[in-house]
């Protein structure tokens, strides 16, 4: 490879126009000839830069609404050919085409119009590029003579290793630009490939494709891993359309840790659940507190005591801004690792960055609905899992009540709000409740029973006139039996066991109601 490569002609063709007035200006006071299409070719001319049309090059006039312009040998040959080899040198003589040193490409937006709720399946479309990566892989495959920015962050980076090289780059550079050449068209084909695995329209059609393509970028380095010895980062995928932690806003605490990310990502999920004020308290991704109040400082304060000794170093999530009434009762709390909420009013703000060790974080997008379409990644070794989320809304239609004793309006409502709380702990998991607030959790156990055992002794006393909500079917009548032994006195499962008929028949001899959803909520 020549270490530096002198750059005499830029083809220059950009949708991104940042800086590029100042790049043709410093370009052409080195003598560097510039050739360009359609709006950057305007917007050069309308900066006072001499430019030469691609068309003026190749002698072929752009064509088809600007769809074919730079496919042509005379632009291809200039960026591809060997510099160093005779034949290659003979033959571009011969067909009398010149060098092309330096390309500078971005992209049609296709992400941006992914993006925008507004564009049609045309509009995206009539976004995907063609000859820009055409021209970009072209580039970067002959770095060794050709230099590529796609990048508008990079123009400096080469004007001044040219200003100050006499027009050339150096091959480190060159080499250094052509992969993240490719990484950007790597990273842009695979965008279209799951706009188009996902054209279906439904999540399953999205998780069962041949082939996931999964583009990452990196938020921020984290303080540690699981454990202190272990180095993590947080990355955000490219093409998720949902609520996502990659756009809050840290207001003040440490750094974030992969724990901490882990946990707050589950706070996250449940309090994206629920439409009224509600509040949830997190530990090692579980739910030890939860519940909807009148207030979002109502809501804290029930859920806050569901169980306070679990509470100690947890996550904190609430689904609407801060008052100051809420900032009082979580300044309050003991230890508090971090607090996840739309966000803060100024006072709030105020008076919880006193304790300077606390995370606060916001995301106005909590308010926002969930997209319609998601897919779940789990990564396991050498692979990753794809399944659609858990997000099916009980629908009051179809569920049954299969015991002789009908929940009440009131239980009904508990029963309902436990069976969107109970899907995001982990299985087994039994929850009790009392009205619109948690008061036992069971969570985690290889047995339903002991599940249920776990959920009563945190509910103590609080259980007598409450509704359990239980992930799974229970498989026997022991498990149930646990709960209304102690004053529970209605309960929601899923059904669908061989041991239904025993578990009905033990429900209706303790004289408690049970309603069938017909819908599981494992969480793994």
């Amino acid at each position: 490879m020549q270490d530096m490569a002198k750059i005499r002609r830029a083809l220059v063709s950009v949708s991104d126009k940042t800086g590029l007035a100042e790049l043709g200006r410093r370009l052409e006071a080195m003598g560097v000839e510039i050739i360009s299409t359609g709006g950057t070719l305007t917007a050069l001319k309308k900066a006072g830069v001499h430019v030469i049309s691609v068309s003026t090059f190749t002698g072929a006039p752009e064509i088809l609404d600007g769809r074919v312009k730079t496919l042509h040998p005379k632009v291809y040959a200039g960026i591809l050919f060997k510099r160093d080899d005779p034949e290659h040198q003979a033959e571009m003589a011969q067909q009398e085409y010149k060098p092309i040193d330096l390309v500078v490409v971005n992209l049609y937006p296709f992400e941006q119009t992914l993006a925008n709720p507004g564009s049609t399946h045309e509009d995206k479309i009539e976004n995907i590029d063609i000859g820009g990566p055409t021209m970009i892989r072209a580039a970067s495959k002959n770095y060794d003579s050709v230099a590529v920015v796609t990048d508008t962050a990079d123009y400096d980076l080469v004007l001044n290793e040219m200003e100050k090289n006499d027009g050339q780059v150096s091959a480190a550079t060159r080499r250094r630009l052509a992969g993240k050449a490719f990484a950007l068209t790597n990273r842009y084909d695979s965008l279209i490939a799951s706009y188009f695995a996902g054209l279906g329209g439904e999540a399953p059609v999205a998780a069962a494709a041949d082939e996931v393509h999964l583009d990452f970028t990196k938020v921020q380095d984290l303080r540690y891993g699981e454990n202190p010895h272990q180095t993590a980062a947080f990355y955000r995928l490219k093409d998720f359309r949902g609520v996502t932690l990659a756009d809050a806003q840290q207001h003040a605490g440490k750094e974030l840790s992969y724990n901490n990310i882990a946990d707050i990502d589950s706070t996250l999920g449940m309090i994206l659940e629920y439409a009224e004020p509600f509040a949830v308290v997190v530990k090692h991704a579980n739910p030890c507190g939860a519940a909807c109040g009148a207030t979002i400082a109502e809501a804290y304060k029930l859920a806050y005591e569901t169980d306070p000794l679990s509470a100690y170093g947890s996550i904190i999530g609430l689904n609407r801004i801060v008052d100051l009434d809420a900032a009082q009762l979580l300044h309050e709390t003991p230890f508090v690792e971090c607090i996840l909420a739309p966000g803060f009013s100024p006072e709030a703000l105020e008076l919880m960055e006193k304790k300077k060790t606390r995370r606060l974080l916001s995301l106005p997008s909590i308010l926002e609905n969930r997209p319609p379409v998601e897919r779940v990644f789990k990564y396991v070794q050498g692979g990753v899992l794809v399944q659609s989320p858990d997000n099916v809304d009980l629908d009051l239609k179809t569920i049954t009540v299969p015991t002789k004793r009908k929940p009440t309006e009131v239980e009904m409502q508990s029963l309902i709000f436990g069976f969107k709380l109970v899907k995001h702990v982990k299985s087994n998991a039994v929850l009790i409740c009392q009205g619109k607030a948690a008061v036992g959790i069971g969570m985690g156990q290889t047995s339903r029973v002991d599940s249920s055992l776990l959920a009563v002794k945190r509910a103590g006393d609080r259980a007598k006139g409450g509704t359990c909500a239980s992930d799974a079917f229970f498989p026997m009548p022991d498990g149930m039996e646990v709960v209304a032994e102690k004053g529970v006195t209605a309960f929601i499962q899923p059904g669908g066991s061989k041991g239904d008929p025993e578990v009905i028949a033990a429900a209706d001899k303790m004289g408690v109601a049970m309603v069938f959803t017909g819908i599981r909520h494992f969480r793994h």
